[in-house]
């Protein structure tokens, strides 16, 4: 069975529970960021969903690109086999560019995400 963390940071991050089960997938949701970095520690996932949030002028900015970067550099070590899905908002998909230029990412997703959408990153890359 394939294992699925959903770390929901926004109330616009699509719910994908229902689509995760019929796939035969063990979901895990998270809200907390450090609750996943803890829980990748002790088992790897398959896949981790979760939504690109952009720093434009805040702290993300100088190091980091996203919310993402940190999470990303701990898959390398913990869990270097997930796959990586990333939701974002129309437009910014070019700050995705740059998160892809340093990790790879499974796909890219704009909002809105349907379940097609979802289904189709899903399945196993050809």
């Amino acid at each position: 069975m394939s294992r699925i963390f959903s770390i929901i940071e926004t109330a616009a991050h699509p719910n994908f529970s229902a689509l995760y089960r019929r796939l035969g997938m063990e979901e895990q949701r998270f809200t907390n960021m450090r609750k996943v970095m803890a829980a990748l520690k002790k088992q790897a996932p398959d896949f981790i969903v979760a939504e690109f949030i952009y720093g434009y002028s805040n702290n993300y900015a100088g190091v980091n690109i996203s919310n993402l970067d940190v999470l990303l550099y701990s898959l390398q070590k913990y869990a270097p086999d997930c796959s990586m899905i990333v939701f974002c908002n129309k437009g910014e998909e070019e700050h995705t560019d740059k998160l892809k230029a340093i990790f790879p990412l499974h796909a890219v997703l704009p909002k809105p995400v349907t379940a097609a959408d979802m289904e189709k990153a899903l399945k196993p890359q050809e």
